[in-house]
């Protein structure tokens, strides 16, 4: 999608601003697509871009895979665990291109924006073809990948995500990679120069992040190699904890959990985030804490694969802030991600009011826009344009309380988005179109 010259002003109904909703909002943005004024009780003008309903910080989503999105209603059939989970999923990587991937990932980026998320972080380790031999140039799928984001006017941090090895048995033997891997398996010399290669993808709407896939798929002695290739504020993210199994065999291969290997080998810091982070002891926590480090929690896939409810509220007691991810997108829904951090704790406690609702709200914008390196998630002079516009008359939030409308709203409830300035979704529907038809052609496209 090319993009317009960025508005000047946009007057909003209403929006939530340092925590109160106040009416006629008029927002000023730079060609850089910044915040310059925040001005209230305003009159609109004909020069003005009006947009009705509530504005709301844009969401970020921190932790995202989207070729993920191929699985949605494919994978309960046939019960099964994670590892079978897996397993289709494993197929699925197996079929695609980076022409398949960009026309995939243009769709779901739409559908993101329409369900009022601003900003992704791509967890991506879809480096190689299916017979495991490298693309030209060896970057090409996440090249598709920032192509697709500037396309769907999302805001992308492109996490490049090292993914070294098969795994670890159960004795913490490391693992050749099976043949489903080959799309995923890389060396230290491969990744670090793609790396070097993918500082070019940089631009107004996409970054360069970095990953490590997790213990599993990463040998503690690389790390030195892989994190020299990373520049110091560039974010770096990690699969942390995510299953019991994962614990026990890092700690039969390392004598430790995860995050206490991540901590000797210097990964923690205040760039850092561990996504997932569910089983996690009180040691652990600390060790994030005192680093700085982030978690990204991502309850709907947690819930979906039968992960378990992580430490959201003992996390965010010991200092460490809080992001949401849909993961594997079984739901795309910031509003579900955000009410699901205090849902699972009322399961996990028998107790109401685990978190307060503007902490649940800034795990879902501002967290997740410091996991990713970008300076947003608030409507305030500085911050990116980024916003979401709420329809306050659905069947979810008539009634509601203003200020809380967001803990009764959906993704179906979202009017319009915001990116630097920029009307992407309009009247619920992204302005290229809606996202359904492209999604459906490029799903059927892969498994047919």
């Amino acid at each position: 999608m090319t993009q317009p010259h960025p508005m000047t002003r946009l007057h909003l109904d209403s929006a939530l601003v340092d925590g109160a909703v106040i009416a006629d909002v008029a927002v000023d943005v730079d060609d850089d697509g910044r915040i310059t004024a925040v001005s209230a009780g305003t009159v609109r003008t004909p020069a003005d871009i009006a947009l009705d309903g509530l504005a709301l910080p844009g969401f970020a989503n921190a932790h995202s895979h989207v070729f993920h999105r191929l699985l949605r209603g494919r994978t309960d059939a046939d019960g099964g665990d994670f590892w079978a989970w897996r397993d289709l999923m494993y197929r699925a990587a197996g079929r695609l291109d980076p022409d398949r991937y960009h026309s995939l990932a243009r769709a779901f980026f739409a559908e993101l924006l329409e369900a009022g998320y601003t900003a992704v972080g791509e967890f991506h380790y879809l480096h190689r073809r299916p017979d495991g031999t490298a693309y030209a140039p060896h970057g090409a799928m996440a090249e598709a990948l920032a192509d697709a984001a500037r396309g769907a006017g999302i805001r992308l941090t492109l996490l490049h995500t090292a993914y070294l090895r098969g795994g670890l048995d159960e004795h913490g033997n490391p693992l050749a990679g099976s043949d489903a891997q080959r799309p995923f398996l890389d060396t230290a010399r491969e990744w670090r120069g793609r790396h070097e290669e993918l500082a070019a993808i940089a631009g107004p709407l996409v970054r360069r992040g970095a990953a490590l896939h997790s213990l599993r798929a990463v040998d503690p002695a690389e790390l030195p190699t892989l994190l020299e290739a990373t520049d110091p504020d560039e974010p770096l993210h990690a699969h942390v904890s995510e299953q019991p199994a994962e614990n026990a065999q890092v700690g039969a291969a390392y004598g430790a959990s995860p995050v206490e290997v991540l901590a000797r080998a210097g990964v923690l810091s205040p760039r850092f985030t561990a996504v997932h982070a569910t089983h996690l002891s009180p040691n652990d926590v600390g060790l994030l804490a005192g680093s700085g480090s982030m978690v990204c929690m991502c309850p709907s896939t947690e819930r979906d694969l039968g992960d378990g409810i992580g430490p959201a509220r003992e996390v965010a007691d010991a200092g460490v802030g809080l992001a949401i991810g849909s993961d594997q997108h079984v739901v795309v829904d910031p509003f579900d991600e955000c009410r699901q951090l205090e849902g699972h704790e009322r399961l996990a406690t028998r107790r109401r009011s685990r978190f307060a609702p503007e902490e649940l709200l800034a795990a879902g914008t501002q967290g997740g826009y410091r996991s990713l390196g970008w300076q947003g998630g608030e409507i305030a002079v500085g911050a990116l344009a980024d916003l979401v516009v709420i329809d306050q008359a659905s069947a979810r939030t008539v009634g509601t309380d203003p200020a809380r409308a967001w803990l009764s709203a959906s993704a179906a409830d979202v009017r319009h988005t915001v990116v630097g300035g920029t009307v992407v979704v309009r009247d619920g529907a992204h302005v290229a179109g809606p996202s359904r038809d492209a999604l459906r052609a490029a799903i059927e496209e892969v498994w047919t």
